[in-house]
């Protein structure tokens, strides 16, 4: 079982992960440490290393393999970096953050989703998180400033509040649009009144939860 579980993982980084220009060392070797399989709901298993995203109950849903593998490369997390997760989801995104910052703020919208993460991160080992539950789609200027904000669900419109919780030379990274047109975006604070906003790859996944919607028009 355990030599199966090894080769399913080298699998995902090889064939997903590395082919879709996750070529960053530092990222991959970690995606082959936190074991992926433990933020799994049992039922899902033997699909913890496939290219899909997995339902983790409560409508939500894990990021692919290759995704969370995108968002690390793209974010560059330093070990000092103080950095704020807007949905914890299964934990699994949030254990990779941890092993690469200084401390880590997840904001999960459920409380059973965000108490579940926790026991994880605990079996784990991992001690330099901070859980939160609440709606964090406006962002969380409570624990402000950060050097890193990721959204691990996509965004209808950029909450323009969570830009102004960055750091100087901080990164945020969303995923904006509508199905089946997104975009994931890298937004980075260059001083205290400018941003530089990049366009990083094309995607669509989930919304996150209580995303704020844009103005409907009736005609």
């Amino acid at each position: 079982m355990h030599k199966d579980v090894e080769q399913a993982r080298f699998n995902m980084i090889e064939q997903q992960i590395r082919t879709w220009e996750v070529l960053d060392g530092s990222v991959l070797d970690l995606l082959g440490k936190v074991p992926r399989e433990a933020f799994v709901p049992e039922q899902y298993r033997g699909l913890a290393f496939a290219d899909l995203e997995i339902p983790i109950g409560f409508g939500q849903t894990m990021l692919s393999p290759k995704m969370e593998g995108r968002i690390l490369q793209a974010l560059d997390i330093k070990p000092t970096d103080k950095v704020l997760e807007i949905g914890t989801g299964s934990g699994y995104l949030t254990a990779l953050l941890a092993a690469q910052a200084k401390e880590v703020h997840s904001i999960e919208i459920n409380a059973a989703l965000s108490q579940a993460a926790q026991l994880k991160l605990a079996q784990q080992q991992i001690s330099n998180v901070i859980f939160h539950v609440g709606d964090g789609t406006p962002g969380w200027p409570g624990n402000a400033p950060y050097d890193v904000i990721v959204f691990t669900g996509s965004l209808p419109l950029l909450p323009e509040q969570a830009q102004q919780s960055l750091n100087i030379d901080g990164r945020l990274f969303a995923v904006i649009g509508e199905a089946p047109a997104m975009e994931a975006i890298m937004i980075r604070r260059v001083n205290a009144t400018t941003f530089r906003q990049d366009i990083l790859f094309e995607t669509c996944i989930p919304e996150l939860g209580n995303a704020p919607q844009p103005a409907r028009f009736a005609f």
